[in-house]
């Protein structure tokens, strides 16, 4: 094999596919990258078996042929190398040449034939959306994932689609966020859990770009995204996920209507107080005159702070984890946030004007009279 390309081209498809490169040594293989040359087309591809990405690239194919290179070790020689044309060249005797300008590395390889296909995926049932509106999904629901391996379906994300109407649900057992979407077209109902691995590579390699679509196929145990020249591929979260329509229904006796910056200023600077040992919550007041008042006291010190807010209902004391408000905080994108609430003891509902975005948090048991 014989490849000339530029290297910010080349360098941009090794970034790409390199999000599914195994960070686990299960075999050597898999930390490896697969150039294939052929059909006046050069694609990049990485597999973990889990996750597979592959990437189309620009270059001028001089002789055909198939190579696998260590991902870490090749993609760290083409960051360093001059901005011009690299020259690739794969012989028999199991090493690459890389040529650019006055700099020549001679590398070992890897025959392609040992490199694992990309898992399967039907294209049956689909799905396609904008990447700036994926991107948005993902940013307004992947912080709700569970961060262990203790409930696998907690590790990933919940994607429905039922009436045209696309649903993302995440949670941790302390959270859940909603995010709905109406799609395009006429879509066929459908269900799985993406890992939220997989949904965290897509949000960094898709640019965001509203005139550009993703589509998205799903399998039975395998899903793919497919926009531009690339192609990410994963496994599926096998199981049925947890039900949360009681959720999203629940009574609630109290409704505050918030300015979204000025409740994020309050919490954050009360955030200041809480050390990494400290378990206080946050105690939230609202009270008949209209305002919300926050309180924290902890071995740094404490705070009071009080803002306007438009409120129906009763009043209520409740507590919560601040880091938990502020993540929702942070992707609305609303100016104002609806925050639906019954007593200290049930779950607080936020969402933004639209409804688009629904938050439920579960707050942190105090003694309301305390306060």
């Amino acid at each position: 094999m014989r490849i000339k390309c530029k290297k910010s081209e080349l360098l941009t498809g090794l970034n790409i596919v390199s999000k599914a490169v195994s960070t686990k040594v299960v075999k050597p293989i898999l930390e490896c990258i697969l150039i294939e040359a052929k059909n006046g087309e050069v694609k990049l591809t990485a597999n973990n078996l889990n996750l597979g990405i592959e990437t189309y690239i620009d270059c001028t194919i001089l002789e055909e042929g198939v190579v696998a290179l260590s991902a870490k070790f090749f993609t760290d020689i083409i960051r360093k190398l001059a901005d011009s044309e690299i020259d690739i060249v794969s012989n028999n005797d199991y090493k690459t040449i890389i040529n650019c300008e006055k700099s020549n590395f001679s590398i070992p390889c890897w025959s392609g034939d040992e490199f694992p296909e990309l898992l399967s995926v039907s294209k049956d049932k689909s799905i396609t959306i904008s990447q700036l509106s994926l991107k948005d999904v993902i940013r307004q629901t992947i912080f709700s994932i569970a961060d262990n391996e203790n409930s696998k379906l907690m590790s990933g994300e919940y994607f429905s689609v039922k009436d045209n109407v696309l649903s993302v649900v995440s949670l941790d057992g302390h959270r859940i966020s909603l995010r709905r979407l109406n799609l395009k077209g006429d879509n066929s109902d459908l269900s799985a859990v993406i890992p939220g691995k997989t949904l965290q590579e897509i949000s960094k390699i898709i640019n965001g770009d509203d005139e550009e679509d993703v589509v998205i196929y799903f399998s039975d145990k395998n899903m793919s995204f497919e926009f531009g020249r690339t192609r990410v591929v994963s496994r599926l979260i096998e199981g049925e996920y947890f039900k949360i329509a009681h959720m999203l229904s629940m009574d609630t006796s109290i409704v505050v209507k918030a300015n979204r910056n000025e409740l994020m200023g309050c919490i954050d600077r009360a955030s200041l107080l809480i050390q990494e040992t400290d378990k206080k919550p946050i105690i939230v007041s609202v009270k008949n005159d209209n305002n919300l008042y926050i309180k924290l006291d902890t071995n740094r010190g404490s705070i009071n702070e009080e803002m306007e807010i438009e409120k129906e209902g009763d009043e209520i004391v409740i507590g919560f984890n601040p880091s938990f408000i502020m993540d929702a905080l942070r992707v609305i994108d609303d100016d104002r946030v609806h925050i639906y609430m019954n007593d200290s003891k049930s779950p607080c509902i936020i969402k933004d004007d639209e409804e688009t975005f629904t938050y439920i948090i579960l707050p942190i048991n105090i003694n309301p009279d305390a306060y």
